[in-house]
């Protein structure tokens, strides 16, 4: 894990009216930053106004081209971002759209574990047949984000375990951890039920079961 060591500043502020295929509307700001340990062009999506004494939602999400841009249904990417954009617009918080295509191996690696899971693996497992990391996310540049953001403590929207130790760990309270909706159909069924045994990722097994998966 790079050294949380050097804090990050602010760069720019913009605001962007951000429109969903599905109709929906809301105005957000994102901001970029200088000083991030990992390099990348990292975007935080500033979203709804939290009323005073309220904990801000904060939600990290990982880039994913296929599902986000081409609304591929290999996994819930897409939805989990729509449903986020509302759900903080609403309270109040960040969405940080993080540069960590295929859990931080790249869109080709990922592409190609793609052609491995057709081929019986799962999502993880077809990583390390690759020789890669099932998970490579690292969450300083995250955390430093939500320092020069002002937030401290928060209810981090997610369903992964990992993202809360990490930024606990980076010096950021994490107060509670707020599931995101089930997105489940027969293409990505296996993903999730692989996320909930590989890395304790807190979706429900029964309704996963119920669409062919048991």
């Amino acid at each position: 894990m790079p050294d949380f060591t050097a804090a990050a500043t602010q760069r720019a502020r913009v605001r962007v009216p951000l429109r969903f295929q599905d109709g929906y509307r809301v105005d957000a700001e994102l901001v970029t930053f200088h000083g991030l340990a990992d390099g990348l062009e990292h975007v935080a999506v500033v979203l709804g106004d939290p009323a005073p004494g309220t904990t801000p939602l904060v939600r990290l999400h990982s880039e994913c081209l296929t599902g986000d841009v081409f609304g591929s249904a290999r996994c819930d990417c897409g939805p989990q971002l729509r449903e986020a954009v509302e759900r903080i617009a609403e309270r109040g918080g960040v969405l940080l759209y993080l540069r960590q295509e295929g859990r931080g191996i790249g869109l080709y690696n990922k592409l190609d574990a793609y052609a491995l899971q057709d081929q019986g693996l799962d999502t993880y497992a077809a990583n390390a047949a690759l020789g890669l990391p099932e998970d490579d996310r690292d969450y300083t540049a995250a955390a430093q984000m939500l320092t020069a953001l002002g937030i401290g403590e928060l209810d981090l929207l997610s369903n992964n375990p990992d993202k809360a130790d990490q930024l606990r760990g980076l010096g950021i309270e994490v107060r509670d951890r707020v599931p995101t909706g089930v997105f489940a159909t027969p293409d990505n069924v296996r993903y999730l039920r692989a996320k909930v045994l590989q890395t304790q990722h807190t979706l429900p097994l029964g309704d996963l079961a119920e669409l062919g998966v048991g």
